[in-house]
């Protein structure tokens, strides 16, 4: 909206006029020609003085009774028109009355004690100032400097409540104006033609009435975008216009103010004539001082650094040199491309990144070959993190002796491990099950005075685990409380998983109790455990408990748990509780699988029940799953213990094929077994296989083995081939 709409001459003609005749008689609002500059007002302090100011000798000023008459006098309400804008006094009338009715209860709320006679005479005073403002220097001009220097008549705080007023009246006013607008739009017939088309496609409630908001308001973008546009057409014209008349003069200010007519005041502004160099400043800063052009410099020669660079496009011989490095083999040479690859292309750093990331996508052998080789090119910059993603990269790939070369040539190149890279390290060895190498790793992590994370101390926990130290292991979880670091629930679970694999019923019991302290929930896996746990210690009454436990918790029983519950029951022969708790799960939708089958079968061969063993073996076989090896191991000590040879032979067969995945105790049963069955030179064949695997036999059966051998005492003649190559 124009703000000098607001200002007609009509309105400013009649306030001046009757300004001139305020005096004082008998107590109501009159006019004089006595000035009233000597009254000082302030808002938040009062009247300068509580007795009535006397100016020049005159009588004293006294305040009118009834407001609304003030308003009707003024020009303040409605006023006729002189029939030249009657728009212009219509917006002024709008804007006064919203200035007086705001003006009113601000001072109603300073000035509690005071009548509303005279409330009606602040507001004249204020009024008539504001209006005398307007017609001197323009609404827009006053209201353009919030600190603006206040008059003789009014204080500081009172003329700056007064602007912000007139702001505020303004601003309402214009969202009044958009707001009439919007409903013009809201019933334009494209916007209502969208309207209906989404109605129709199933758009409903308020969605439906944000778009139509939303189109309507892009419609009134649209229009003010283009009246912008004409107002921007017209103010040229007038420049043109302006200057053909000779109204602009060189050496002048090229804001041109010229006035098209009383009714509008728009204004032209245009740049000033430059003379010497222009000093520009921002936040207090003179930026055009020389020393800015020096940090300028700086900056740019440092984001040469940091901003990512473009590769050079590869064409021509280059090109060729390129697609045969990436479809070389693996035990090709691919040090003579290479130079003549460098010799054509002169690369930087970011030519070599582009070649490495096409190799690990097309060629990974090749990308490992070059990687390595240009880790002593000139022309790659080589740094620290440049070793460290090779040694990742191989220790991903499980290329252990490779990750140690990359590492023996950084030692070499004189650039120390940091923190990233020893922590691969501890990563890569833990992964690789060595438990020694990710030690010397851990501490060599911490004597350099960097604090290991979660992930360091886990992979360092899990090759513990894995080695069979669990108790190093929960030495570590209690480093890392002590250092304010809190282990996950995969970590205990680890720890928990090694104390039930190594029969540590303590143990389990205390990880146990641990992580119920520290707030983690019992999972299926966790409740699993502790039956197992129980279960291997023979009492299966602690393992029933912790089995129940399980289920009203709302975890249902799956086969992994059910088989240990059932290994439980096996280890004090209690058939009939076993038989038992199938029903019942049966009842409730279990259907056993693969692992309580096997714990079925292997019960069912310590009995000798030979048919129900092989029954069973004959579900897992419809299950279509391979059985697990343990499976083999009690059909290998059942069918020698029942003297079925064949069928002994077979099993037998499978755990010699298999005998990388035995563990001590499943060596040893096997041994067991099979000097049962009177077979000592096979079971003294297995005892070396045992051994090639790093497992030393136990005193009792290393004494068992040499009183069978000793005594001769066999039952049958021992098989001349080994067990793999025997006729099944």
């Amino acid at each position: 909206m124009n703000i000098y709409r607001l200002c007609s001459r009509q309105t400013v003609s009649n306030l001046s006029r009757l300004s001139s005749r305020i005096v004082s008689k008998n107590g109501h609002l009159c006019v004089t020609a006595s000035p009233i500059s000597s009254l000082s007002v302030d808002i938040y302090g009062g009247f300068v003085s509580k007795n009535p100011v006397r100016p020049n000798g005159s009588e004293p000023i006294w305040f009118g009774r009834r407001f609304y008459q003030s308003v009707q006098e003024l020009g303040l309400g409605e006023v006729e028109s002189d029939g030249e804008d009657p728009e212009d006094d219509g917006s002024m009338n709008e804007f006064l009355s919203r200035m007086v009715w705001i003006m009113r209860g601000k001072l109603s709320e300073v000035y509690v004690d005071s009548d509303r006679q005279t409330i009606d005479a602040m507001l004249m005073i204020i009024a008539s100032k504001v209006v005398a403002e307007i017609e001197k220097s323009g609404l827009e001009k006053m209201l353009s400097s919030v600190a603006m220097v206040p008059s003789d008549d009014f204080s500081e705080d009172l003329w700056r409540m007064v602007w912000e007023v007139c702001t505020m009246v303004l601003e309402d006013m214009e969202k009044a104006g958009k707001k009439e607008k919007m409903k013009k739009f809201l019933q334009d017939d494209e916007v209502r033609e969208m309207y209906k088309f989404a109605g129709e496609i199933g758009v409903r409630g308020e969605m439906l009435r944000e778009l139509r908001f939303k189109w309507a308001r892009e419609k009134l973008e649209e229009s003010e975008f283009y009246e912008s546009l004409e107002r921007l057409r017209e103010e040229e014209k007038q420049a043109q216009e302006a200057e053909e008349s000779g109204t602009v003069r060189e050496g002048e200010t090229a804001e041109s103010g010229t006035e098209m007519g009383s009714e509008k005041k728009d204004k032209v502004f245009a740049l000033p004539k430059r003379h010497g160099k222009i000093k520009y400043k921002i936040y207090g800063l003179d930026l055009s001082d020389p020393k800015w052009a020096e940090v300028a410099k700086k900056i740019h020669e440092t984001g040469e650094i940091i901003w990512p660079q473009e590769a050079k496009p590869i064409s021509g011989k280059c090109k060729l040199i390129t697609e045969k490095i990436l479809t070389l083999q693996a035990d090709d040479d691919v040090s003579p491309l290479l130079a003549e690859w460098v010799e054509l292309l002169s690369p930087r750093r970011i030519d070599w990144i582009a070649l490495l990331d096409k190799l690990k996508e097309q060629n990974e052998p090749i990308y490992f070959k070059v990687a390595e080789l240009i880790l002593n090119e000139e022309s790659f910059q080589t740094n620290i993190r440049d070793y460290s993603k090779l040694i990742d990269n191989h220790a991903k790939e499980n290329r252990l002796e490779d990750a140690e070369r990359i590492l023996k040539k950084m030692n070499e190149a004189g650039i120390i491990p940091d923190i990233l890279t020893l922590s691969i390290m501890v990563h890569m060895y833990s992964k690789a099950g060595n438990l020694d190498r990710t030690k010397e790793a851990f501490d060599s992590l911490r004597s350099q005075g960097f604090i290991p994370d979660v992930n360091v101390y886990y992979a360092y926990i899990r090759a513990c685990v894995n080695a069979g130290k669990p108790k190093l292991a929960e030495s570590l979880v209690t480093e890392m409380e002590t250092r304010d670091i809190k282990p996950t629930e995969e970590i205990y679970m680890a720890l928990l998983r090694s104390f039930v694999q190594t029969c540590d019923i303590i143990g389990t019991q205390r990880i146990a109790t641990t992580m119920q302290f520290a707030g983690f929930q019992p999972t299926k896996e966790f409740c699993r455990l502790l039956v197992e746990a129980y279960g291997q210690t023979g009492d299966p009454d602690q393992a029933r408990h912790q089995f129940d436990h399980m289920l009203s918790m709302g975890h249902k029983a799956d086969d992994k748990c059910t088989a240990s519950m059932i290994a439980a029951y096996e280890t004090k022969n209690l058939l009939d509780k076993a038989l038992d708790l199938l029903l019942q799960l049966e009842k409730d939708g279990f259907e056993p699988g693969v692992a309580t089958y096997s714990v079925l079968v292997d019960w069912f061969g310590q009995l000798q029940l030979i048919e129900e063993a092989e029954e069973l073996l004959g579900k897992i076989t419809e299950l279509g799953e391979a059985p697990p090896l343990k499976l083999h191991i009690s059909l290998c000590d059942m069918y020698l213990k029942a003297g079925v040879e064949k069928k002994a032979l077979q099993a037998l067969g499978v755990l010699e094929s298999k005998k990388e995945q035995l563990s001590h105790e499943e060596f040893e049963r096997v041994i067991r077994s099979l000097i049962n069955g009177g077979f000592a030179q096979d079971a003294k064949r297995v005892q070396g296989l045992m051994e090639t695997r790093g497992f030393a036999a136990t005193d009792q059966l290393k004494v068992h083995l040499m009183a069978i051998e000793t005594l001769n005492n066999t039952k049958r003649p021992t098989w001349s081939k080994p067990m793999s190559q025997v006729k099944r």
